[in-house]
């Protein structure tokens, strides 16, 4: 039995209250959060106390898209002013060169980035497995750093040979994708709270596989209760795709393929109308809102503001760090809320005289990059400070250069000042951060490994 006390925090909860504790802290034991409160109320004997006077803390990031090998492809020249469709052209043929080493160690570089941006939990869309590769290698890489993982098992059928858009060398046989999805949700997937690894089933996207494969993988998702997840309406090429060769746009595709539920997110979803944003909160889909890998692709802005009006539920992605070229989740909430700032001036947010039109704010921001992601993964053990909930937590020190007069509102300090690595990342009660430096691994063995294994693959 182990026991920790935070105190003497800015504590932000984001409970259903909403709650800023400026003299607060949390006791935790064994992982999991016993109380919450003043620190004077949690005075008391624990194994290790932590006094961070002077810090902000917040439950845990929680990250809902992502495609952690990419981080060996970033900042491709042949790939860095492309939109989507020709950036994956180009990049698919260096993927195929993949083993199971680089899905191991480029796991372990975008979740120590995410890690030392105070996220806690992490999902990852992992859709090719070339030369041997398996999604059990990004597991293994990630219980060996300690972030919680929803590792969700991509894949892509539809081959050129076929009308789709990947080449054949990187697709892989209907039969064999399903016989390994079973397989992994027998071996990995635990339902329980807490849990550190789930398995998620999610056809890469409607130009990569086929009709027949999503609704199987439906099918086996809801016979065993894991969640769905894919590439949708990401940009007005899919559009056109979806309508030349379904007949429907894509959220009417997915409906039809009896992939609108509770149990399914989708990434992206920029291009979509209010009718079709009003049909994914009918049946409470959920979103991962990607801004940077938005603006990097030219793909769009998502109408962020109207999903929430309609009461989507909607998280936040770094996406792929090929089209972010980063994985830091803090950095993520500030985008969120400035791009849905752009998007206000570009509708005529500084025309409007209604006194009740608000901005974007940072707590709003801070909601989808904890609440809000773990509303769209299904969790209820994480994502706010409460007692009974995980020991999942980030801090940050606001006596750095970067919050130099933002003292007055530390939340806000935290999103609209330029983000820097957090101080301290706790997951499940556990340092896996400290003092802005990882405590797990060490952080130059992952990075000359991690550049070794991506000048193989851009190299050969």
């Amino acid at each position: 039995m182990s026991t920790l006390l935070i105190r003497n925090a800015y504590v932000v909860t984001m409970d259903d209250h909403q709650r800023e504790l400026p003299d607060g802290g949390l006791f935790v034991r064994d992982g999991w959060i016993e109380s919450v409160g003043p620190s004077r109320e949690l005075a008391g004997q624990a194994d290790e106390i932590l006094d961070l006077r002077g810090y902000v803390v917040g439950p845990g990031l929680i990250n809902t898209h992502h495609h952690f090998y990419q981080t060996l492809t970033r900042a491709v020249p042949a790939a860095q002013d492309a939109n989507l469709f020709n950036w994956l052209k180009t990049l698919y043929p260096i993927w195929a060169r993949m083993t199971p080493e680089h899905i191991f160690a480029s796991t372990q570089t975008a979740l120590a980035e995410l890690a030392l941006s105070g996220c806690t939990t992490a999902s990852d869309h992992l859709y090719l497995f070339p030369n041997g590769s398996r999604l059990d290698d990004e597991i293994e890489a990630a219980q060996e750093l300690g972030v919680r993982l929803h590792a969700s098992r991509g894949s892509m059928s539809l081959g050129e040979s076929m009308g789709g858009l990947p080449p054949d060398s990187v697709v892989d046989s209907e039969e064999e994708i399903l016989k390994d999805s079973q397989r992994l949700i027998e071996r990995y997937h635990d339902p329980r709270p807490g849990a550190t690894v789930r398995i998620v089933l999610a056809p890469c996207s409607p130009f990569s596989v086929t009709g027949d494969l999503m609704r199987q993988s439906a099918e086996l998702a809801r016979e065993h209760g894991v969640r769905l997840h894919t590439h949708l309406a990401e940009t007005e090429d899919e559009q056109q795709f979806c309508l030349q060769k379904f007949g429907h746009r894509p959220v009417a595709y997915m409906q039809e393929l009896g992939w609108l539920g509770p149990d399914v997110w989708f990434a992206h979803a920029v291009w979509v109308s209010s009718e079709e944003i009003e049909a994914l909160a009918r049946h409470s889909c959920g979103v991962a809102h990607c801004p940077t890998s938005n603006m990097r692709l030219a793909s769009g802005i998502a109408p962020l503001k109207e999903y929430l009006g309609a009461g989507v539920n909607v998280g936040l992605g770094v996406d792929g760090s090929a089209s972010n070229d980063g994985s830091h989740l803090l950095a993520e909430v500030r985008q969120s809320m400035l791009l849905a700032r752009v998007r206000e001036g570009i509708t005529g947010y500084s025309l409007s005289n209604d006194p009740n039109r608000r901005l974007m704010t940072a707590r709003k921001a801070l909601w989808l990059g904890t609440r809000g992601g773990a509303a769209v993964l299904g969790r209820t053990d994480v994502g706010s400070l409460e007692a009974g909930k995980c020991a999942d937590f980030f801090a940050v020190n606001l006596n750095h250069l970067e919050y130099a007069g933002a003292g007055n509102d530390p939340v806000s300090a935290l999103v609209f000042c330029h983000p820097r690595r957090v101080d301290l990342t706790v997951v499940g009660g556990k340092v896996i951060v400290q003092h802005g430096n990882l405590a797990i691994v060490d952080e130059d063995t992952v990075v000359q490994r991690h550049n070794r294994l991506s000048r193989s693959l851009l190299e050969a």
